[in-house]
């Protein structure tokens, strides 16, 4: 799982605990600590910090908000590699994101205006119901048409990338998840699994994950 340097965030612990319980062995990865040496059989690119919009012809607002250059560089080659090398890759919120940038895609920098029918509230809770596309990858991983899911951010997927397809959005339309229908296994979504862990079609795709990259 990559991240940002530093303190060890929340979210890492969520996702140890959910790739442990699928069966895997989670490593965390850093720009100051990329564990170069070590044999990966997946990769997930987890939330936090906006993408530079200068990677996907954005725009940099004179508004504050957080960026991690180091990170977005490091990011970016692990993905980079991981989709080279056929590697099975799971991004989570920004992770989901990043790869639509890397594939050629760019983002809605700011999502607020967008919101009619769902809120801007963010909530680590389900609050947001999501349509999934059927035959998708994410409808067979969680067996569902429609899902309730949290919440936690302010961008999401606007062009998409190179082979991607959308395989979930919500009420107002906006991306929620993305997928590669081909032989790699390549899923992003939106909402953070790893903060349910209570629901079994989370814990899913952690589950799908692990199973794929024994494969």
């Amino acid at each position: 799982m990559t991240g940002p340097d530093g303190r060890v965030v929340l979210s890492w612990w969520f996702i140890r605990w959910a790739v442990r319980r699928a069966g895997g062995l989670p490593l965390r990865m850093t720009p100051n600590k990329p564990r170069s040496g070590k044999k990966l059989d997946g990769v997930i690119i987890s939330g936090g910090d906006d993408i530079a919009p200068d990677l996907y012809g954005g725009i940099r607002h004179g508004t504050a908000v957080s960026m991690d250059s180091a990170r977005d560089a490091f990011e970016m080659k692990m993905l980079k590699h991981a989709l080279a090398s056929n590697l099975p890759v799971l991004g989570i919120c920004r992770g989901a994101q990043l790869i639509n940038v890397v594939l050629g895609g760019n983002l809605h920098q700011d999502l607020r205006q967008m919101r009619h029918i769902t809120s801007n509230r963010r909530s680590l809770l389900p609050c947001k119901t999501v349509a999934i596309r059927p035959q998708s990858r994410l409808s067979k991983i969680q067996n569902l048409r429609r899902n309730r899911v949290n919440s936690l951010h302010h961008q999401s997927v606007a062009k998409r990338g190179q082979n991607l397809k959308i395989s979930a959005i919500d009420s107002d339309g906006i991306v929620q998840a993305i997928e590669r229908p081909a032989d790699s296994w390549l899923l992003g979504v939106q909402w953070h699994p790893e903060y349910l862990p209570y629901k079994r079609t989370q814990r899913a795709l952690f589950s799908a994950l692990v199973a794929a990259c024994r494969d």
